[in-house]
């Protein structure tokens, strides 16, 4: 019977070590829901993405509003009847250069 014990005690000790220790263990769950959770994250940002961009497409189908605009802001067009002002900014003004310093020999000699 003592032997018995034994086996088993060895058997849940081995399996213990499996269970927490080895590469197929608990390590593997959390690395396993850490994936999940982030594939999770990025599949929420996607479905965002795709619902905007759902929305724009329903927009360009349904009106000449949205296609307008967006022709106004890529494609930098005007309709008809209407004058384009194009605002500059003032370029900065560089500081005067003050003219050469000259030596005081130099001004005596050439006096």
């Amino acid at each position: 019977m003592k032997w018995l014990a034994t086996a088993l005690l060895a058997a849940l000790l081995l399996l213990q070590y499996r269970l927490w220790l080895s590469n197929d263990g608990m390590r593997e769950v959390r690395r396993l829901q850490a994936a999940v959770s982030a594939q999770q994250a990025e599949n929420a940002r996607l479905t965002e993405r795709n619902r905007q961009l759902a929305a724009e497409v329903h927009d360009l189908k349904q009106g000449y509003a949205a296609l307008e605009e967006r022709a106004r802001s890529d494609l930098g067009m005007i309709a008809g009847g209407e004058t384009f002002y194009q605002v500059v900014p003032p370029k900065p003004s560089a500081p005067p250069v003050p003219p050469p310093l000259q030596s005081p020999q130099r001004t005596a000699a050439a006096r």
